[in-house]
């Protein structure tokens, strides 16, 4: 693990208790006067704190040292993507995570199951455990879209990820937005919405899972 996320990095004093000091102090063993690393993953810092007091739930630390962290240099990539299966969703998200997407816009597509519900607090914890482990700097951005057209009012910029002969590679430095269609792709309704010259396909004979498509995506226009 990198560091640990707390909301209060930077404070002159915090205070931990809950998971986190269950993993800091039955796990790791860390004890007084030890030094760990937290991060609040919004102001580019990484706080160096010293142990001071430890009792059963909760411990106390003194802040240390501050540093400035470099600057991972990644392209900007945002990703519309249709909802699917939350559970599918959940596991993927840490590999996401590990690319570098920087936003994902969940939208309730025509083929996406309504009774789909998007449990933010749920995705942002794990986020949260994924940048720990991965050593990401910033939290990735979610929202949620009740349909693909008022999406595309907030971001017109967007391509489609769909069967076509216009493939990703040729267009990898133009794509800073682009839109992946849930199971059964989208319907002709949807992709009438999208300009042809923005619709681009990936190089396989094969026909993806939504959730392969946005770790290929991703890979595609990160790596």
């Amino acid at each position: 693990m990198h560091f640990l996320y707390h909301t209060d990095a930077g404070d002159a004093q915090v205070t931990i208790e809950g998971e986190n000091h269950k993993y800091l102090f039955k796990v790791r063993r860390v004890k007084i006067s030890d030094k760990i690393t937290l991060r609040n993953l919004k102001d580019g810092y990484e706080y160096i704190y010293k142990i001071e007091n430890i009792n059963r739930r909760t411990a106390l630390l003194f802040l240390a040292e501050k540093k400035v962290l470099e600057k991972q240099e990644s392209k900007e990539l945002h990703i519309g993507w249709c909802i699917i299966d939350p559970k599918s969703i959940e596991k993927y998200l840490p590999t996401i995570n590990e690319l570098g997407v920087a936003k994902i816009s969940f939208i309730y597509c025509q083929r996406s199951q309504k009774s789909y519900k998007v449990d933010f607090k749920r995705l942002q914890k794990i986020l949260i455990n994924s940048s720990q482990q991965c050593g990401r700097d910033t939290l990735m951005e979610l929202e949620l879209f009740e349909n693909l057209k008022s999406y595309l009012s907030s971001y017109p910029q967007s391509y489609m990820l769909n069967f076509s002969n216009n493939y990703i590679d040729d267009a990898v430095e133009d794509i800073k937005s682009i839109i992946i269609g849930c199971e059964g792709g989208f319907t002709e309704d949807e992709i009438s919405l999208i300009k042809s010259s923005k619709i681009v396909g990936l190089k396989t004979p094969y026909t993806l899972k939504s959730e392969s498509a946005v770790v290929a995506t991703g890979a595609k226009l990160l790596t």
